[in-house]
């Protein structure tokens, strides 16, 4: 479970995957290309320029969205929720995608944001999670290795009553899926609930499509079977997300 370093505001509409700001001049095409080529083994390719000085960026089969300076009105309103002190501001963007290639999408748009973290030394805000990430922060896997926990977080606050708790995660929009919530008790461990919620994320997004209310799955990595039960929208970060509510029969 990630700690939040800030609470920032609502999000313009149409936000990118990745937000990153740094100092000085952003980082050229070629730059971000020599430095993705050595660490993932390439070749990243630039396409033809679209719109506003954005670029598709291809590995593969995969393509993601790469605007490394925004225009000043773009980045005027991701200061305000923000509120750092970058003065230069980046983006990366999902392209279009299937539910079989969705995954590697994802990390190929969250590898591209690495790199212009790390090559400015600055700092990324992943829009979907609402977290932070530092050049330190980054996991480094191999280009074979997807592991669901580097692109979904859990969060936890009460319930607007207070009479209750509420477990939640962030970042299974990313992969155009309902995010999931546990609403339980106050007082009960928090690190079997985080648990649950992690392995049903990875559960849902390997099935590649949202679980109807009423279903059941079972969760081997746990020896738990979990039930949806209610299909909701709520915001927590100042956004309306959907959210699908998840129980096991211990709860």
């Amino acid at each position: 479970m990630k700690i939040r370093k800030k609470t920032p505001k609502p999000a313009p509409a149409k936000p990118p995957l990745y937000v990153i700001g740094y100092r000085g001049m952003p980082p050229s095409l070629e730059e971000l290309k020599v430095w993705y080529d050595l660490h993932y083994g390439g070749p990243l390719t630039w396409l033809e320029p679209a719109a506003e000085g954005r670029v598709s960026a291809s590995h593969g089969p995969w393509r993601a969205h790469v605007l490394t300076n925004l225009p000043n009105s773009d980045a005027a309103q991701w200061q305000q929720v923000l509120s750092w002190d970058h003065q230069e501001l980046g983006a990366v963007s999902l392209s279009t995608a299937t539910p079989s290639t969705i995954a590697d999408t994802v990390l190929v748009t969250a590898r591209l944001a690495r790199g212009l973290t790390l090559l400015t030394q600055g700092t990324a805000f992943d829009v979907a999670c609402h977290d932070y990430l530092n050049p330190s922060d980054w996991n480094d896997r191999p280009l074979d290795v997807f592991i669901a926990a580097d692109h979904i977080t859990v969060q936890h606050n009460e319930t607007d009553d207070h009479s209750c708790e509420w477990f939640y995660t962030l970042g299974l929009t990313k992969f155009g899926l309902d995010e999931l919530e546990v609403i339980q008790p106050r007082g009960l461990p928090d690190r079997d609930t985080i648990a649950l919620l992690q392995c049903a994320a990875d559960g849902v997004l390997r099935k590649g499509h949202n679980q109807k209310v009423g279903c059941a799955m079972d969760l081997h990595a746990l020896a738990q079977t979990i039930r949806f039960i209610k299909h909701r929208t709520a915001a927590p970060t100042g956004r309306m997300v959907a959210f699908r509510q998840i129980t096991t029969d211990r709860a």
